[in-house]
């Protein structure tokens, strides 16, 4: 196995850290760094990007981690640590913007935590740049191609989103997916230039 490339690495000591940290600390704390919607008074203009690295619970984190270090990690090693960067940051800040004018549209005043949008873009960028490799998913356990899964997991965020409330931003993984997506289609077309 290969050592974890520096920031994805990073994102996931980052992500484990603090949730140490906010669990020792007075839940207060956290409401600085959550995603609150624009209508509560609670939203900062830091909050785009600290909300990623929040997480509910340990299950919530260990699946977010586990897949920055699946998907992550060989996409780090193809565009190297800055292209990365850029779509882990593309990824996030689509993810919020999704989830703001998701929570403006339906009123809602719940705030947002998790690298789940993120975790979105890198498994729609898997996709597209791997798109016949064979994985495993844990979630159903059937070896399918990376574009089916993508496939699969896009069409299920949209569907749930559209069945109401769960608890689960399902809106800002599809804006995660469209962030990777539109920053990849950038990418293309820079070199054609």
């Amino acid at each position: 196995m290969s050592p974890i490339p520096s920031v994805t690495k990073a994102f996931m000591l980052a992500c484990v850290g603090l949730f140490c940290l906010f669990t020792l600390l007075p839940p207060q704390f956290e409401v600085y760094f959550a995603l609150w919607p624009l209508s509560t008074g609670l939203f900062m203009p830091w909050q785009p990007l600290s909300y990623a690295f929040l997480h509910g619970d340990v299950w919530h984190l260990f699946f977010n981690m586990l897949g920055l270090w699946m998907f992550g990690s060989e996409l780090e090693r193809v565009w190297g640590s800055k292209r990365y960067a850029h779509l882990l940051i593309a990824s996030t800040l689509t993810a919020a913007a999704a989830q703001l004018i998701f929570t403006l549209l339906i009123g809602s005043r719940s705030p947002t935590v998790g690298a789940s949008g993120a975790l979105f873009g890198l498994l729609l960028s898997f996709g597209m740049i791997f798109p016949d490799r064979i994985i495993m998913p844990l979630f159903p356990p059937i070896p399918m191609k990376a574009k089916y899964f993508v496939a699969l997991f896009g069409g299920l965020e949209l569907f749930l989103g559209l069945m109401g409330s769960s608890g689960i931003a399902h809106f800002a993984h599809l804006g995660g997916m469209l962030g990777a997506w539109l920053m990849m289609n950038y990418w293309r077309g820079a070199r054609r230039r």
